[in-house]
């Protein structure tokens, strides 16, 4: 009897530190005032340009935002603002076999990012983020690169999260 009054209380303290804005089980830290996300089109300026990346990368943060927080989608000037730019989408050889070939390549994928928090300004950033992946040299890049590109903007999405609401 007291183990299940046990898990009933630890059970409301959870949703009540989560209704209140406290805490999320993500480990988002959102102030009960902050109700609205806006996330703009990343454009791609580098100086490679994968087709669909733009619109990847910025979905991807949207969907991101939205499944891990209790914020709506604001289309225009919202309580949180992404915006910023793929400034990077690069492949070169990083490990060279004895026949001065490469082994392996690497895949890097860059994004600027200008986070504005309108409810606390301190809590702003202008950082740029970067993640890479690395493929066998024998497999073409148009073979791997869907793949690649899923890995890269899923932990580059997660880094800017962490680094807007995620206060560690």
């Amino acid at each position: 009897m007291i183990k299940i009054s046990k898990v009933i209380h630890l059970f409301v303290l959870a949703v009540l530190l989560t209704a209140c804005g406290f805490y999320s089980f993500t480990g988002a830290s959102i102030a009960a005032d902050v109700k609205t996300v806006a996330v703009q089109y990343f454009p791609n300026r580098a100086a490679t340009i994968e087709p669909t990346l733009s619109q990847h990368f910025t979905e991807k943060l949207k969907d991101y935002l939205l499944a891990q927080t209790n914020l709506n989608l604001d289309s225009d000037a919202a309580d949180l603002n992404f915006s910023g730019s793929i400034v990077k989408y690069e492949v070169k050889p990083i490990a060279i076999k004895a026949n001065e070939q490469a082994a392996q390549n690497r895949l890097t994928i860059a994004v600027k990012v200008k986070f504005e928090n309108t409810k606390d300004n301190s809590k702003s950033f202008d950082q740029q983020f970067s993640r890479y992946a690395d493929y066998d040299s024998s497999q073409s890049l148009v073979d791997v690169e869907v793949n690649l590109i899923e890995r890269i903007t899923a932990e580059l999405v997660e880094d800017i999260f962490n680094k807007a609401v995620v206060n560690w």
